[in-house]
């Protein structure tokens, strides 16, 4: 098993606690669902290459017996005001927990994947790599994607073939994007099966990991 923390959210959304660790080890951040807990998403660090360290960080809005990164108008839509907040509140705990000069990769699924998304987009130079993870990036909610936005990013994309909780059209705006016009380095796989991680993307999300993402 890798060497891993949790990174623990105090109440009314505060910045969450973390054991700053002086390391050239990258850093890989593991961002949750939308109504799930930073819990649940460490889970897949013990299937992670060893090296890294591992975070997993609770988004700060309560919603549905869980978290949220962001207000939405429709699934997979951030409002722009909100995700600004939370992507402002992320970088306040990640330049604490993490030197500039350490890699930092960020791994979010489904809603932790529109945030991730949304950090690159922000900041590309910021993180060494992106993992987005049955999700779509965060279209039309302020942040720029033009052309070359994530030039020589790695970036690692899966989706499942019959995702029905991601709308279509923006599972299939982020593939393109990403495959593209993006300027990312990216690897991209889709599988047989619906809105969840399968052991195959898990392990070739390890094998990214461990051999190309970190740049």
């Amino acid at each position: 098993m890798p060497s891993s923390f949790r990174c623990t959210s105090h109440d009314h959304g505060h910045v969450p606690a973390a054991r700053r660790r002086d390391s050239e080890a990258p850093l890989v951040v593991l961002l949750h669902g939308r109504g799930s807990t930073e819990r649940e998403i460490l889970d897949v660090a013990a299937h992670l290459p060893a090296g890294p360290e591992y975070a997993a960080v609770r988004a700060p809005i309560a919603e549905g017996g869980g978290y949220a990164w962001f207000a939405n108008r429709g699934i997979g839509r951030p409002v722009a005001g909100s995700l600004r907040a939370t992507m402002d509140w992320f970088r306040t705990w990640l330049d604490e927990a993490a030197p500039a000069e350490r890699p930092v990769i960020l791994v979010g699924f489904s809603g932790g994947a529109a945030f991730a998304g949304g950090l690159v987009l922000d900041d590309p130079t910021r993180y060494a790599g992106a993992a987005i993870l049955y999700g779509t990036l965060p279209f039309d909610a302020g942040l720029a994607t033009g052309p070359g936005r994530l030039a020589n990013l790695p970036v690692f994309v899966a989706q499942g073939e019959d995702d029905n909780v991601i709308p279509r059209e923006l599972l299939d705006r982020t593939w393109d994007y990403l495959l593209s016009e993006s300027g990312a380095t990216t690897l991209a796989q889709r599988q047989p099966g619906g809105h969840q991680l399968t052991a195959p993307v898990v392990r070739h999300l390890g094998d990214w990991i461990a051999t190309g993402s970190p740049r």
